[in-house]
């Protein structure tokens, strides 16, 4: 590689890590987009003017197939769906990783991987371990996928009986496999290793519980950040190495930080596939009563008071209601109500959910405050409006020892003087947990849609 090719790679870089410097705030976010966007073209016209590169008609052919899908995917693509979105797109890396490392074992010349007439053992370790984290990211993704999309049950188990051993034995397997691709670098040890991995990447991620998504979201995340980083061993490319290392690291960090912020063990959440099978009973409990309240009961009431917490979850960027509880807000501020909004890490089943979509209805970043941040005013606070947020709201997670989501920090809207909850039905939220927060003296539900209801909320005030 050229020095002039290595000093645009470089400039690449600072862009990228400038990106992810301008993320971390809502304000820089769009600069940072902006920043990561230019640091790609300059990669990939870099690219393009290698020596080493042909076919320049044929790439800039499929570079422009993949631009028009991904340019229509996103502009139809519904904020609600986004998390479906980043899961599908992170199984294409973890894809891109297993075909690049199976044309280097079965094309090696194309590579410079060769020494004397064999696979250089370095080269083999880089691609067995390309082909295990891309193919565990690209089903894992699938699942994820799926999952969030509805179209496969939350906590789903491979193997109903003996779970623990049948699944430490897959793993023991995989190992084996993999050293054994070392030492021969065979294409049929190749071909099980891929088999294993995909079946791993499927039993990884389907165990795990809805409540747990978001973090899963952001760990496939990371997975494939570091199947980039595979890639760029083996195409002796290092924008993609310090690219891949970039997301990867970037991903395992939020991951942690959400696991914290849930007190859950973040081995816990990824390895529910290699853990002892776990079977919730759900009791039949007798109706017990609630109080019914009207979208004219939480105008008047909230028109009324000093201040309003509004918990956003998922029920709102379902029903789309973002923009109509942004003209809510003005309302009421016009009134003299001071409106604040909380937002619990994993609201929403991505990290970041609810504050896109609150962003997208341009709510003032000011107003917008994590759980640390505003939990200890619920207690001085009129008026909790939530909105679909169930299990980052439930009391359950602080009384039940049995209940999954056990141990998780909530918002405690509980404490507010009133709770309006804006819901569609009783039904249990995704991690299929009754909400004791229903049933409180101070709490009353508002069924339908989270859209209609805060625009008959708006009309009434």
């Amino acid at each position: 590689m050229s020095s002039v090719a290595a000093f645009f790679y470089l400039i690449s870089a600072v862009f990228f890590i400038l990106s992810l410097y301008g993320l971390s705030s809502p304000k820089t976010s769009r600069r940072g987009n902006y920043l990561g966007m230019g640091g790609m073209a300059l990669a990939i016209v870099t690219t393009l003017c290698l020596p080493q590169v042909h076919n320049i008609i044929t790439i800039l052919i499929a570079i422009s197939i993949g631009a028009g899908i991904g340019y229509t995917i996103a502009k139809k693509v519904k904020m609600t769906a986004m998390p479906q979105l980043v899961a599908g797109f992170h199984s294409l890396v973890g894809l891109a990783a297993v075909l690049i490392s199976a044309a280097a074992l079965w094309m090696p010349d194309s590579f410079h991987i060769l020494e004397n007439n064999h696979i250089k053992t370095v080269s083999l370790i880089e691609i067995g371990l390309g082909v295990v984290i891309g193919a565990i990211t690209f089903t894992g993704s699938i699942v994820a996928f799926m999952k969030l999309n509805g179209n496969m049950n939350s906590k789903f188990i491979i193997f109903k009986k003996d779970q623990k051993k049948y699944s430490q034995y897959v793993a023991i397997a995989l190992v084996a496999v993999l050293i054994l691709f070392f030492i021969f670098g065979s294409k049929f040890i190749f071909i099980v290793l891929t088999l294993l991995s995909f079946f791993i990447g499927f039993m990884l991620i389907a165990p795990v519980g809805g409540a747990d998504m978001p973090v899963v979201v952001s760990m496939l995340n990371s997975y494939s950040g570091w199947a980039a980083s595979g890639i760029g061993f083996t195409l002796a490319n290092p924008l993609l190495i310090i690219a891949g290392a970039l997301i990867g690291a970037s991903g395992a960090i939020l991951s942690y930080i959400m696991c914290k912020a849930m007190n859950r063990s973040i081995f816990n959440v990824m390895f529910s596939g290699f853990g002892d099978q776990v079977v919730s009973v759900v009791e039949e409990k007798e109706q017990r009563p609630v109080k019914h309240g009207s979208a004219e009961d939480a105008a008047y009431i909230m028109k009324n008071s000093s201040s309003v917490i509004i918990v956003p979850g998922y029920g709102m960027a379902v029903a789309g209601a973002q923009h109509a509880v942004a003209e809510m807000v003005k309302i009421l501020e016009e009134a003299g109500v001071t409106v604040k909004f909380a937002i619990h890490p994993v609201a929403g089943r991505m990290p970041g959910h609810m504050n896109v979509l609150l962003a997208e209805a341009n709510i003032d970043y000011e107003k917008v405050f994590e759980l640390e941040t505003i939990n200890g005013e619920f207690k001085s606070t009129d008026v909790a409006f939530v909105i679909g947020a169930n299990d980052v709201t439930n009391p359950a997670a602080k009384t039940d020892k049995t209940s999954p989501i056990y141990g998780m920090p909530i918002l405690d809207v509980a404490h507010a003087k009133t709770v309006f909850f804006v819901k569609r039905s009783m039904a249990s939220g995704y991690a299929g947990v009754e909400n004791e927060l229903f049933h409180n003296d101070n709490t009353m539900m508002i069924f339908g849609d989270a859209k209609k209801v805060v625009e008959e909320v708006v009309k009434n005030l």
